[in-house]
């Protein structure tokens, strides 16, 4: 496994998480305010590369049951368009509690709401990554 960069994809944000260079640990990194369409995925494509990821790992918000929802939609919308502006491959992965277990973390660390807001989609974004490597290297081992 190379160098993994995730995606929690939000309407308003976007939490970006990379692997270590190693691929041990998934680390929170920013939490990209979005602008537009065009500029997000400039965005999200540029540091994908700096980074040097091989492979983009984004969430896919499903309901509780599993079924789709409307926001499974747009986040699927957006991950076509951004596949469309980069060579990297895309995969998408169960984000079901990530951002219940990141509030739950933050709010553990006795973390206000507004600074909780600020960091919640990253710390999200690792939990997803986090999840995506741990059920590949579970697979690896079968």
């Amino acid at each position: 496994m190379g160098r993994l960069i995730a995606f929690d994809i939000g309407d308003k944000r976007i939490g970006i998480a990379v692997s270590s260079l190693v691929g041990d640990l998934a680390m929170p990194l920013e939490t990209y305010f979005r602008k537009n369409i065009r500029s997000d995925i400039e965005y999200l494509v540029k540091i994908a590369e700096e980074k040097g990821a091989d492979t983009i790992v984004c969430g896919l918000p499903v309901n509780f049951d599993g079924s789709e929802s409307v926001q499974t939609v747009k986040t699927r919308e957006f991950i076509d368009k951004l596949a469309e502006k980069t060579n990297i491959p895309i995969v998408t992965t169960d984000e079901r509690f990530t951002t219940l277990e990141a509030r739950r973390l933050l709010i553990e660390a006795d973390m206000g709401r507004d600074k909780r807001k600020q960091v919640i989609d990253k710390v999200a974004a690792s939990y997803i990554l986090e999840g995506y490597m741990n059920r590949s290297k579970s697979n690896e081992r079968k």
